[in-house]
């Protein structure tokens, strides 16, 4: 099925591929260089309550929830071409 694109298709998936990881890695770095900056903050100006986890948790979950769908879906073989995948499969079965 892949083998049916032409070399620009190719290229074009390839091209918005590698936007999606490159645009995960920016989100990956902003989060390391603000984390350690609000957690700093807090603990120097108010460090009897730790208010930090809530930005570490919530963006944390953002950023899980980003790679997921970069990397993770196609690790579980749920990606975009998961539904074309299996309509080619059961079209393909003899049963």
């Amino acid at each position: 099925m892949e083998s049916n694109f032409t070399k620009e298709q190719r290229f074009y998936k390839a091209q918005k591929r590698v936007k999606k990881i490159k645009g995960f890695y920016t989100h990956l770095s902003v989060y390391c260089i603000i984390i350690p900056v609000i957690i700093f903050t807090n603990l120097k100006f108010e460090p009897h309550f730790h208010w930090f986890w809530f930005s570490v948790c919530g963006w944390g979950t953002g950023l899980f929830f980003h790679w997921l769908s970069v990397f993770g879906f196609n690790l579980l073989g749920l990606g975009k071409d998961w539904e074309e995948k299996k309509i080619q499969q059961f079209m393909n079965d003899k049963n």
